[in-house]
């Protein structure tokens, strides 16, 4: 299962070493969804992608995009929020975000309400 989210980065924390080699790193976004409460979700990053969150600033609008990963232990369960890739909306980040081309201009554009050019240097069929 996949998922997106946008919010903006609320915290990141550090990387952190479960036994020799197992790396983790959370963060929490506030989720833009128009409600009327705060919505904080955090999301789990893990061995090479705890470094999605880098160059990314406390404050930055973001889009995470993540998969649900569930799991039990003993009587308990355990749902993970694993993100899989973060783009930064603001544009700080170049490899996240599109570039930006401007809009043609249409200048040559006839005014409203112009008389029409004239119909005799039409050579068209119909």
């Amino acid at each position: 299962m996949s998922f997106e989210i946008t919010g903006t980065l609320v915290k990141k924390y550090e990387v952190e070493t479960k036994g020799e080699s197992f790396r983790v790193r959370d963060f929490v976004i506030k989720a833009n969804d128009g409600g009327q409460y705060d919505n904080f979700v955090k999301f789990q990053t893990t061995q090479d992608r705890t470094a999605l969150v880098d160059d990314i600033n406390e404050g930055d609008e973001i889009k995470v995009h993540f998969d649900l990963r569930g799991r039990q232990w003993q009587d308990k369960y355990f749902t993970n929020l694993n993100a899989w890739r973060v783009e930064n909306l603001a544009g700080a980040s170049g490899a996240a975000s599109a570039p930006k081309t401007e809009a043609p201009s249409f200048t040559d554009v006839p005014a409203a309400g112009s008389e029409p050019a004239a119909e005799a240097t039409d050579d068209l069929p119909f």
